[in-house]
């Protein structure tokens, strides 16, 4: 396969909550059905291991990844209903999408389907990487959702996927598979191994399906997955997986062809022993350092994580030479130290932001306890072996990409973040959508803004400020006392704000009553306030 071109493909979104506590993604008309591609924040270098050729003449079936699928496959796909008939159709309309996710998700599908039937599962589920992430490892949803399973961050902790600046654990694709199948497994359970209520559940929370359960059994109402109240955005999940399968069964009777995909690993697994430039380490394997990345998306930096886990994902055949190269590798070459000499007035994180790292990794890689240094002393500083600009699937060089992806009839400026900042305020100010202001960011609405924090506006207002020095002129904090009789829907009315946007401010949180006298913090447009 070929490595030179890059675009960027529809991704999936699903905002995996833990049981009674997910986040939910705003509701999916599932009468004009999309994938859930259209709700993920987009990511700009997602597709850059496949080209553009059509796909091969299919093999002999036993050798067709997709026949295995087949014939793993456990749930009622003779459902016939509106609801997958609509996913359905949609699917029929768009072979190039069933293309691309074929093509990228070749790198994935044989260890998730190997996962799966070493646990007994309907094989249904690998397809659900299909609906939650387009097989886009780098895929980010406006739920801060990540991977291809698409695990929020609190769900990912629980599940053992650890995300801190050298890498996210979300994205490394043995590690998610593995939460994610324990995941799925433990909702089954919940639901006396009933599949369906256990993907409902994996989209909505646990909670929330079992809550849908009791008002129809206290309602004498059936319980199964159909007949359920859920919201809007689970009563579409389920039947796009469902009409996914249905495909996937008999493309022939839709009028589809799935590309093969060879019923054979695709990747290896190699013991680094140790930290590893990921340049270094391609070079070792005589692979580019995209198609590293794409095997290994977990990684944010240069280079693999220092505290593990020490392993690496390779081509198969490539996984030998690799394991040689790194036998005959010194260990002072696997990575690139510079020493800095502190000098009067240095700070760590003065330092750490000159050479693109964080305070942690300098107290970490220097054995510092704190934040104090000492002028005259050196400090080893971790810098990537080749120019920054050659890893081009690391975090810096993805929002890089996306920052700068024209906007079509908008110019680009640049907002420097200041304290108080955020971005319902900045999207208010520059008269642009908050989701979108995110997502040219690479970020999720509910992430946090730091200060100094360059932020890429693609305004039809070219007046905007474009630096901490110039705030959004219209806006200004205020702090409201409570009285007697108010109620949040009453002062949002006043001050033409939400409700949920006071609750968020304050993080109130579902308070019911507001006492006299209680402080409420609201961003209010003075042209608009009372």
């Amino acid at each position: 396969m070929k490595y030179q071109n890059f675009r960027v493909a529809l991704l999936a979104l699903c905002c995996a909550g833990l049981v009674g506590g997910c986040t939910l993604r705003p509701v999916v008309d599932s009468l004009e059905p999309m994938p859930a591609a259209t709700e993920l924040l987009p990511d700009p270098i997602v597709t850059s291991g496949y080209d553009d050729t059509a796909p091969e003449a299919a093999p002999e079936s036993d050798t067709d990844l997709w026949h295995r699928v087949r014939a793993g496959f456990g749930l009622d796909l003779d459902i016939d209903n509106a609801r997958i008939r609509a996913q359905r159709d949609w699917y029929s309309r768009h072979q190039s999408y069933l293309d691309r996710i074929s093509q990228r998700g070749e790198r994935y599908l044989h260890h998730i389907v190997e996962q799966a039937e070493a646990r007994d599962m309907p094989l249904e589920l690998v397809l659900l990487p299909v609906v939650e992430s387009a097989f886009d490892p780098f895929a980010y949803s406006h739920g801060r959702a990540a991977g291809p399973w698409q695990f929020i961050p609190s769900t990912g902790k629980h599940f053992g996927l650890e995300q801190d600046w050298w890498a996210d654990q979300r994205r490394d694709i043995v590690a998610s598979t593995e939460a994610a199948l324990t995941y799925l497994q433990q909702l089954a359970n919940r639901f006396d191994g009933d599949w369906l209520l256990a993907l409902a559940s994996y989209n909505a929370g646990g909670g929330n399906v079992s809550r849908a359960i009791t008002r129809n059994r206290n309602a004498g109402k059936p319980t199964d997955f159909w007949s359920l109240e859920l919201p809007g955005e689970t009563m579409a999940y389920v039947p796009k997986l469902l009409a996914l399968a249905q495909i996937v069964k008999a493309p022939e009777d839709y009028g589809l062809a799935l590309p093969p995909i060879a019923d054979e690993p695709y990747f290896a697994s190699v013991e680094t022993g140790g930290q590893i430039d990921l340049a270094q380490a391609a070079a070792l394997a005589e692979i580019s350092l995209e198609e590293l990345y794409l095997l290994n998306p977990a990684f944010n930096r240069w280079a693999t994580a220092p505290d593990g886990p020490h392993r690496l994902l390779v081509p198969a055949s490539h996984a030998e030479r690799f394991s040689e190269g790194l036998r005959n590798l010194p260990a002072e070459q696997r990575m690139r130290w510079d020493r800095y000499t502190i000098r009067s007035g240095d700070s760590l994180i003065g330092i750490a932001r000159r050479f693109d790292t964080t305070p942690a990794v300098l107290r970490d890689v220097n054995r510092l306890r704190g934040n104090t240094i000492v002028a005259g002393r050196t400090l080893l500083i971790p810098r990537p072996a080749q120019d920054a600009g050659n890893y081009t699937l690391s975090a810096d060089a993805r929002l890089d990409a996306r920052q700068n992806r024209a906007v079509s009839g908008r110019r680009q400026v640049t907002h420097t973040v200041a304290s108080g900042d955020t971005f319902w305020q900045l999207a208010r100010h520059y008269r642009v959508g908050v989701r979108e202001l995110a997502a040219w960011n690479q970020m999720a609405p509910g992430d946090t803004l730091r200060v100094g924090q360059q932020l890429a506006v693609w305004t039809e207002n070219a007046g905007g400020s474009t630096t901490a020095a110039s705030r959004p002129e219209m806006v200004r904090r205020v702090s409201y006392s409570v009285r007697r009789g108010d109620s949040l829907y009453a002062i949002a009315n006043r001050f033409n704000v939400s409700v949920n946007q006071i609750n968020t401010w304050n993080r109130i949180n579902g308070q019911r009553y507001l006492q006299p006298g209680q402080q409420l913090t609201l961003y209010v447009d003075i042209r608009d306030a009372p």
